[in-house]
C-alpha cells in the first residue's frame, strides 16, 4: 500500500453503475463518463496533526476530488490516485 507524504491523499475510485437508458438500451462503458468519487485509503500524517484538518478525512470516508486532480497509477492490481488534500471538494456522508 501506498503510504502517503505532505499533504497528499491516497484514494480509490468508486465505480459508476453501468448506464441504462429509461427505454432500457445499455450505454456501452466507452460512453460513460468517468466518476469523480472515491474513497479514502490512506492520509498522510502531515494532514491528521494540521488543527484545521484533523479529524475531518479518515481511512474509508467516500469524497468528491477534482476532477482533473491527482496522479493514477496501478499498485497491485488496484488503481488508485494520489491526491492533494485540498483538491478534496466534500465528504460525502
Amino acid at each position: 500500500m501506498l503510504k502517503p507524504l505532505g499533504d497528499r491523499v491516497v484514494l480509490k475510485k468508486v465505480e459508476k453503475e453501468e448506464n441504462v437508458t429509461k427505454s432500457g438500451l445499455v450505454l456501452p462503458s466507452s460512453a460513460k463518463e468517468e466518476s469523480n468519487i472515491a474513497e479514502v485509503l490512506a492520509v498522510a500524517n502531515e494532514i491528521d496533526k494540521d488543527e484545521k484538518t484533523a479529524g475531518q478525512l479518515k481511512v474509508g470516508d467516500k469524497v468528491v476530488y477534482s476532477k482533473y486532480a491527482g496522479s493514477e497509477f496501478e499498485i497491485d492490481g488496484e488503481k488508485v490516485i494520489v491526491i492533494k488534500y485540498e483538491d478534496i471538494l466534500a465528504v460525502i456522508e
